[in-house]
């Protein structure tokens, strides 16, 4: 083992025994937020630890097989000890490189028609249901945030939350543009079209995991409207909230009392912060950073879904799948699971 990769495991378990010596601080226990921001650390470190006091015995007892190694019985267990500590540093690399503060997060989901007109909605409609599909068959749950939807059936945008635990780590590989090729059903002369959607996946901020001054938040109320622009409530109950400092303005409509549609809002301006953040740190360590959605243009793409070859490729990974019928009905898990595994060896290569 080089001399860094110890030195991290020294590191990690540092920090834990920081985390249990904090939250035996009464102090701590009158700060709930502080509290709750530690218990969450100390349960994502806690397998990990586990692994490195495992692999300090096994280096430990290896020692001392190896100082009486003339005897048979020990250098059997001397080259035991050798594979159980290969075993451990790589199970512990894998968990470090897939520790990710986001994966345990609920989510929130919005898709929006990109190029081609009424097909493009009608397609953003079919990608909600197969998000539908396969969040279901996770045990995951999905809530209904804000629609607009189109005059010809599909959505312009609808935006939904997903709750379940690890919700985050299942949908984060779906931000991007979908693209499809299949012939409209409005199309009469059998054409193929090419059209698109875009995907923005935002792990779901909870307060604890970012400060918003409401001084920096403009909120506008007003009375709902639907399709065409006629009022459908006779209250002013949609909310528009406006982060002055960046610009950010989120509204909510669809529900009928004014705090639920501002609740809903505060969430979304909360999750779109936070992956604000989150972006531009991660720009500062990687110099630049692509969009997720790009400007949903038909070669901005991380997925192509083909109908007449009923196939769906995914080109991150260069992954193809002749079960085009089978993805739309929500089976995702042969994607997401390369694209985990790619994701980890990338991250394990760069030696994160």
């Amino acid at each position: 083992m080089d001399a860094s990769l110890r030195q991290r495991f020294d590191e990690i378990e540092t920090a834990f025994e920081e985390i249990e010596v904090s939250l035996s601080d009464p102090e701590v226990h009158n700060d709930p937020s502080q509290l709750a921001g530690l218990g969450k650390r100390h349960s994502d470190l806690k397998d990990v630890v586990s692994d490195i006091r495992r692999w300090r015995r096994a280096q430990a007892d290896l020692a001392e097989a190896r100082e009486m190694a003339d005897d048979p019985d020990m250098a059997e267990m001397a080259r035991e000890l050798e594979q159980e500590i290969d075993g451990l540093e790589e199970q512990i690399k894998r968990a470090l490189v897939a520790t990710d503060p986001n994966d345990s997060k609920d989510v929130i989901v919005e898709i929006r028609s990109g190029v081609g007109g009424d097909e493009a909605s009608i397609w953003a409609g079919d990608l909600l249901r197969m998000y539908q599909k396969y969040t279901e068959s996770l045990g995951f749950k999905m809530e209904q945030m804000e629609v607009s939807e189109s005059e010809t059936g599909g959505y312009d945008k609808i935006t939904v939350s997903v709750k379940g635990d690890g919700a985050y780590s299942k949908l984060k590989y779906e931000g991007g543009v979908h693209r499809v090729q299949r012939v409209p059903k409005t199309e009469s002369q059998g054409r193929v079209h090419t059209s698109t959607a875009t995907v923005a996946v935002l792990p779901e901020a909870e307060e604890v995991d970012i400060e918003i001054d409401p001084n920096d938040v403009r909120v506008d109320v007003y009375r709902s409207t639907g399709p065409g622009g006629q009022s459908v409530n006779t209250t002013d109950s949609a909310v528009r909230l406006t982060h002055d400092p960046t610009g950010i303005v989120v509204s909510m409509q669809d529900e009928k009392s004014q705090l639920q549609n501002k609740e809903k809002a505060w969430r979304v301006l909360r999750s779109r912060l936070l992956q604000m953040e989150q972006e531009k740190a991660a720009a500062e360590l990687a110099g630049a950073r692509k969009s997720q959605v790009g400007t949903g243009g038909r070669s901005e793409k991380i997925r192509t879904y083909n109908y007449k070859d009923n196939r769906v490729t995914d080109h991150r990974i260069g992954l193809t799948i002749k079960r085009l019928d089978a993805v739309l009905e929500g089976a995702l898990d042969e994607f997401v699971g390369a694209l985990t595994a790619a994701e980890r060896a990338e991250k394990l290569a760069e030696g994160e």
